[in-house]
């Protein structure tokens, strides 16, 4: 099996890089962008199985982007990964298949992905079972 290829929109520099490195040692291939931009052209470029998404971002903010990646991305998991708890309360931010608080241990996050990314290869497999014959 190929490994999952997790693009991180992260503004943060040295946040992003720590991100980047646990999500590698945990064994994802791993996208870098910086900004909104940066990320809609690595989706419009690349294979990405899951976006762990950043809010507060310089120019576009990640919950002005969330219903982008939506529209043109149906089905895309998408992590909200943010040090403001109070966001989970925005309407906008409901279209992420989870909400994270940031916090020095990025253990929640991997977990967030194992979870997300085993729950859309079970949404797979019984898609593809439904339509054997």
């Amino acid at each position: 099996m190929a490994k999952a290829r997790i693009l991180v929109v992260e503004d943060d520099d040295k946040q992003r890089q720590l991100y980047c490195e646990e999500l590698i040692a945990a064994g994802y291939e791993t996208l870098e962008a910086r900004n909104a931009s940066e990320a809609e052209e690595l989706l419009n470029r690349e294979q990405i199985d899951l976006i762990i998404l950043d809010i507060n971002m310089p120019g576009v903010s990640g919950l002005e982007l969330l219903p982008r990646i939506h529209e043109l991305h149906p089905g895309m998991p998408v992590i909200i990964h943010t040090a403001y708890g109070s966001y989970r309360d925005d309407f906008i931010s409901w279209l992420a298949d989870m909400f994270i608080v940031k916090s020095p241990d990025a253990g929640n996050l991997i977990e967030a992905v194992e979870d997300l990314l085993s729950r859309q290869r079970e949404k797979k497999f019984q898609r593809e079972v439904k339509q054997e014959p």
